[in-house]
């Protein structure tokens, strides 16, 4: 079992950077493949980035690609969100999660059934 919490929310101006942290405890950690999912009032939680176990391979939604950067350190149990160029859309409660599968390609990472532990989240909230 995993347990996840995050760190690094808060206000930021638009066109501003701001880097999300997820630290992980219990085993396995390094096993697991990482997602990044958002939810904004009144809508439903969406898909954000994702990194597979050994960190080889990434997938980012449409509307995050080329600002957003997911990344892990196994050493620390720790994955990041790194978000640059933020804007106000992407205001919502940031949330962690972890999975065991391991899948061939991007489109499972996508939905938020096929994770197994979530952390409680934290808000980003963009000002424009």
């Amino acid at each position: 079992q995993v347990q996840l919490v995050e760190s690094g929310g808060g206000l930021v101006q638009a066109g501003g950077s701001q880097r999300l942290s997820c630290s992980a405890s219990g085993r396995g950690f390094s096993s697991y493949a990482m997602g990044w999912f958002r939810q904004a009032p009144g809508k439903e939680r969406e898909f954000v980035a994702a990194i597979t176990w050994n960190g080889v391979r990434t997938y980012y939604a449409d509307s995050v690609k080329g600002r957003f950067t997911i990344s892990r350190d196994n050493a620390k149990n720790t994955v990041y969100l790194q978000m640059n160029s933020l804007k106000p859309e992407d205001t919502a409660v940031y949330s962690c999660a972890a999975t065991q599968g391991r899948y061939d390609s991007s489109v499972p990472y996508y939905y938020v059934e096929n994770y197994d532990y979530w952390g409680q989240g934290t808000q980003v909230t963009v000002s424009s």
